[in-house]
């Protein structure tokens, strides 16, 4: 009877304060019941009689508005009042629910509203094995060599189960080998992992790849395992040398044979892999003159002949070759080659007198060489004819008897071709005719005759902004054809169109490489692209040069935030207050928030979100607008102040936001307003324990607001410190277009629609009202649009919690302007009501 005069009483306080009260009395009428089941119960399954359990009659479940409130997010039971029964709602899986926590318990309240009882619930989860043990992994592979030594241990991947007690991880097993076996360890956290050992010695040549299975089981009903397939790879120890497929090695040359000639291929073969069967072929003994007649190709092992065979001097040639692997291991064997005699004595060219180099500028008839040939045979076997073979710029001329002058026949270019290799070639008139070549090597000296080249015409570049500085810009590349000093190319920038003390130090070009660094961090909003010319320069004398022109682009980045213009940041501490007729319909453009970007393209892309709500559902935000629209219509249970917080967010990666608290009071007209407000902060006098309780609550909410206000002292004072030291942090809007800050729909007619805001303070029996001096319905000059793009704001400035400010001992503000306002006392609160009519 008690409880329910209270509530008569406190009936126009709504229904928080019935949830209040409820809350208060609920340990005197409170019971506990304990039930245990386990888990993946199918739906509808049953828990237990909470009629029976709690003393209550079926009749007073069904007639009494009877409910469970579940602490959770999701219900998992329900309750059938027509006998008291509580049955599983949702499949229940206790690993989800509570993970490793060894006792699950589902807390919730059994509440009879007509008798205002609470009763609370506990339900037991207990574990059944419905999870197998499991590797992260369905194959690990584990590479070994084949020279590790018995009980080398390698640790394996260890498996999981999400299961409690023996129905969680229990034992490892390993397949059956003769080379492995498994140890299983448990560690200090109680958790066991396994270690796989060697037992026997392992040989790739035998075998390369070992397969294992492991298995992890747990000790439920039934048991259950998971496995993972170990795959061990022998690594190779160099331990076989290289064997030839003979011991020795027979063939026969002709003693005409020519230079280049193949005459026989070694074979040896490394049963290794890699590197250690990688073969490398070598003389280990040969005499100096077979040495100049035959060459071994170290890797191929092939036999070539590279000098002149002659059978007069030795009929036959006797050698040792060797084949040695990475690690020095190595296997020998023999060669025989025998000459086979031929009509060899072929011409011989001697060179008497030759100039190495010749300058790319000569003459043509300059002489570059004298050639003597010679011909050991007689009569038309020792007529000798020399010639030059292809189509150099050069000829012979014979001079007297054989010898012959080696002469230019046309200009020379050094960057069309810097080296010759001239084959002269003799030739007798025997049958068949013998020749002989010889190859005179000539360099072509260079002549500072081309200048520096760039790849392109022009570059463009471009750089994000805030990149550090020291960053590679561009690589410019230049070319010169000449050689050494005539090519080499030194790069400078030489112009620019700014001015050269800040050009300097934008950029820096590395003379040697063309790197072009930037020196500092560019700022997009401060400038947008730089031309300047780089030249290339050679070390000729004199020096050639060359220029090219260089556009770079900044590019911007998301690097400033949302600037919210309206509702502006409060001065005072107050919170700007909107006005919202009870009698609104739907759709209803109770307000707007406008904001800016100092970005550019898609970083400056705004969308609006409404982060949080009094009453969620009750207004709508324009995603791209921002306007705050009433979604329905008002009630007598919403409340008179709704907070909203909306938060701006870019398009930028990644998105940079701001937010904003803005209050909104249902109220058709501003006495109403006032009245409603007064009838809110009028004292309740509630006797016994319900008023001990509410001031108990009050007492500890008011704590609550004095910390609050102590915080934000602090973090007020360290804001303060922080703009102080740092000033360059600030956000400069300067530059921002007029069209930046009108929006979509157009800022200067929603300011003029807006600024008839007002501002009242309500305490607890008296009322102070303040009205601006100004009128604001003028709507903004291009003049004052620059004015507000020339603001400056901290990035820290839209993130005030402007929802903490909004409410101030039982106050609310209403703003006009941080800038104007008036105010009246208590004792004018008539007068103002008047003027406001």
């Amino acid at each position: 009877g008690k409880i329910g005069k209270h509530i008569q009483r406190a009936s126009h306080l709504g229904l928080f304060v019935l949830c209040f009260v409820l809350a208060m009395v609920w340990e005197a009428a409170s019971g506990q019941i304990h039930y245990l089941i386990p888990e993946e119960m199918e739906k509808g399954s049953f828990v237990g009689d909470i009629a029976k359990d709690l003393g209550l009659s079926v009749k007073e479940l069904s007639s009494g508005d009877t409910r469970i409130i579940s602490r959770g997010m999701k219900q998992y039971f329900s309750l059938d009042l027509r006998n008291g029964h509580l049955f599983i709602k949702e499949i229940i899986d206790r690993e989800q629910i509570c993970h490793q926590v060894e006792k699950c318990l589902l807390n919730f309240e059994i509440l009879v509203k007509d008798k205002v009882k609470f009763f609370m619930a506990k339900v037991e989860i207990t574990d059944i094995n419905d999870n197998s043990p499991s590797f992260p992994v369905e194959e690990f592979e584990l590479t070994i060599a084949e020279n590790s030594g018995l009980g080398a241990r390698f640790l394996l991947p260890g498996a999981q189960d999400p299961d409690l007690g023996t129905n969680s991880l229990q034992s490892y097993h390993l397949s059956s080998n003769i080379h492995f076996s498994l140890d299983v360890q448990t560690g200090v956290d109680g958790i066991k992992y396994a270690e796989l050992v060697l037992e026997k010695l392992l040989d790739r040549e035998e075998q390369k790849v070992h397969r294992l299975i492991l298995t992890a089981a747990d000790k439920g009903e039934p048991a259950r395992s998971g496995t993972v397939e170990i795959r061990v790879a022998v690594a190779d120890v160099n331990d076989n040398a290289p064997i030839f497929s003979k011991s020795l090695y027979e063939a026969d040359v002709m003693e005409n044979m020519l230079k280049g000639s193949h005459v026989l291929t070694l074979n040896a073969t490394d049963l290794d892999e890699g590197i250690n069967s990688k073969v490398m072929y070598s003389f280990r003994k040969i005499s100096d003159k077979a040495s100049k007649i035959f060459h071994l190709d170290s890797a191929t092992g092939q036999i070539s002949v590279i000098g002149n065979i002659d059978f007069e001097e030795s009929i036959a040639h006797e050698m040792e070759v060797q084949a040695q692997d990475g690690a020095g291991l190595s296997g020998r064997a023999n060669i025989l080659l025998a000459i086979t005699d031929v009509n060899d004595n072929a011409p011989e060219i001697a060179v008497t007198s030759l100039t190495n180099a010749v300058s790319e500028d000569c003459p043509e008839g300059t002489v570059i060489a004298l050639l003597k040939v010679i011909d050991r045979d007689s009569e038309d076997n020792g007529l000798v004819q020399c010639s030059i073979f292809g189509n150099p710029p050069f000829h012979l001329e014979k001079t007297f008897d054989n010898y012959y002058s080696l002469v230019t026949g046309r200009t020379l270019d050094r960057e069309d071709v810097s080296n010759y290799n001239l084959t002269v070639i003799a030739t007798d008139k025997g049958n068949p005719p013998l020749s002989t070549t010889t190859t005179i090597q000539l360099k072509i000296l260079d002549k500072n005759d081309n200048p520096p080249t760039f790849e392109k015409r022009s570059y463009i570049t471009s750089i994000t902004e805030n990149t550090s500085a020291g960053s590679s810009v561009l690589t410019l590349k230049a070319t010169d054809p000449d050689w050494e000093m005539n090519g080499k190319i030194t790069y400078s920038i030489t112009e620019g169109k700014m001015s050269y003390s800040y050009f300097s130090s934008c950029l820096s070009i590395n003379s040697e490489t063309g790197v072009i660094y930037a020196l500092r961090s560019f700022d997009y909003e401060e400038i947008q692209e730089i031309k300047f010319v780089v030249k290339a320069q050679d070390g000729g004398s004199p020096p050639l040069s060359s220029n090219v022109s260089v556009t770079l682009f900044i590019l911007d980045q998301n690097d400033n935030a949302p600037q919210i213009l309206y509702p502006s940041p409060p001065t005072d501490g107050s919170t700007g207050i909107e006005l919202a007729p009870r009698s609104s319909e739907p759709g209803y453009l109770v307000t707007k928030v406008v904001a800016v970007d100092a970005d550019s393209g898609q970083n400056a892309w705004l969308s609006y979100q409404l982060i949080k709500a009094t009453e969620p559902g009750l207004f709508t935000l324009g995603l791209h607008t921002g306007e705050i629209r009433t979604a329905r219509f008002f009630l007598e249970k919403d409340a008179l102040k709704q907070s909203l917080v909306v938060l701006v967010k870019d398009n930028g990666q990644p998105p940079m936001s701001a937010s904003v608290t803005i209050t909104v009071v249902l109220a058709d007209n501003i006495p109403d307003m006032l009245t409603d407000l007064g009838t809110i902060s009028a004292p309740i006098s509630l006797e016994s324990d319900l008023t001990f309780y509410l001031v108990t609550a009050v007492a500890f909410v008011s704590c609550l607001f004095f910390t609050f206000l102590l915080v934000l002292l602090v973090l007020r004072l360290r804001k303060w410190r922080h703009s102080q030291l740092c000033d360059t942090g600030s956000v400069n809007l300067n530059g921002v277009p007029v069209s930046q800050f009108v929006g979509i729909d157009g800022v200067r007619a929603f300011l003029q629609t807006y600024c008839h805001e007002f501002s009242l303070t309500s305490g607890s029996r008296r009322s102070q009202i303040f009205f601006p001096i100004e009128s604001c319905t003028n709507t903004l000059t291009g003049h004052q649009a620059s004015q507000i793009s020339g603001l400056q704001f901290t990035a820290n400035d839209s993130n005030i919690n402007k929802e903490e400010q909004s409410c101030e001992q039982g106050g609310l503000h209403l703003l006009q302007s941080p800038s104007q306002r008036v105010k009246h006392s208590s004792s004018q609160g008539g007068r103002c009501l008047e003027n406001f009519r």
